[in-house]
């Protein structure tokens, strides 16, 4: 077992290292468990041009490396490792990190979330060969080739839009026969020559020509109950994300998604352990508003802490 900590932050996204900033600024020493996707979503992300203070914009893994930096310049402990599970039952908590356990008597949940998938056969294997669900990311890879993007929302139509930079021809396929978009998003997709938008229809398979790289999809419509191959060079999954708080194994009261649901301010139903950043929110999911929670929940922490005599 090792020293009880003031404070265990999981997850390293906006979120996570802001409230490392605050809480290492608090002198609360915070120890940050980075998970599986150190910096979290941005890191995947290409150019940020919406974050306040950089007119140019900033790469997405740099503006995490350099939050990363300022949390350690403050005293914060940042490891590359994955939470397995916290066993909040009882005080100090128990974070299972592979075979360790650390004790910490407040918990910071910033895990965020990951983009869905379809779930068909051989999705992994095709993930970086002709499948992503990152525009941004991967856009470039497909200067003048055909592409599908898969969904009806916001974030489908700004992948379909993003993508027409660089695809000759965007092909967006939508589910049923409306979007679930915002009306200034559709009616920018609709306007775009380069998008073709194909309602009622769905991927059943992948398709590939070599068994490594993606060359097709089958496509079933459900109004026609039609069922076609077409071939394609790369597809894009917009259809939404999953919240990462399977490993809190139902201790904390989440909605029915599974993103967790926060009593006031930053507080979970449990005593002493504080949700912020995409864990939570559905609603903004911004690097901005990531930060401004984690923010919030260090601040809360702390004042936590000091209420209940653990601290400096």
């Amino acid at each position: 077992m090792s020293d009880i900590h003031n404070v265990i932050i999981v997850g390293s996204g906006p979120a996570g290292l802001t409230a490392a900033i605050y809480t290492a600024r608090a002198n609360l020493k915070p120890i940050v468990f980075e998970g599986i996707q150190p910096g979290g979503q941005l890191t995947i992300t290409t150019d940020v041009e919406n974050y306040p203070g950089f007119v140019d914009g900033i790469m997405g893994p740099e503006l995490m490396d350099v939050m990363r930096k300022q949390a350690e310049r403050f005293g914060s402990t940042n490891r590359f490792e994955y939470v397995d599970k916290i066993d909040m039952s009882e005080r100090p908590f128990k974070v299972h990190v592979g075979d360790q356990v650390h004790l910490a008597n407040a918990v910071i949940i910033a895990t965020g979330a990951s983009a869905r998938w379809l779930g068909l056969p051989d999705e992994e294997k095709f993930q970086g060969r002709g499948l992503s669900t990152c525009a941004t990311c991967d856009g470039f890879f497909f200067r003048g080739k055909k592409i599908f993007v898969v969904g009806g929302g916001d974030s489908a139509m700004e992948e379909a839009h993003f993508l027409t930079r660089f695809a000759d021809q965007v092909s967006l396929l939508v589910r049923r026969d409306a979007f679930r978009a915002s009306k200034i998003m559709q009616d920018r997709v609709l306007a775009n020559p380069k998008i073709e938008v194909i309602w009622n229809t769905q991927i059943k398979a992948y398709l590939s020509d070599d068994g490594q790289q993606l060359s097709g999809a089958r496509l079933h419509n459900s109004k026609t109950d039609a069922t076609t191959d077409v071939a394609i060079d790369g597809i894009f999954l917009a259809i939404g994300h999953v919240p990462n708080t399977a490993f809190l194994e139902g201790q904390i009261d989440t909605d029915p998604h599974g993103y967790i649901t926060l009593r006031e301010h930053t507080f979970t139903n449990v005593e002493g352990v504080f949700a912020c950043g995409d864990v939570h929110d559905t609603r903004y999911r911004q690097a901005i508003t990531a930060a401004g929670s984690g923010c919030m929940a260090a601040m809360d922490a702390e004042k936590w802490l000091e209420e209940h005599g653990h601290g400096h």
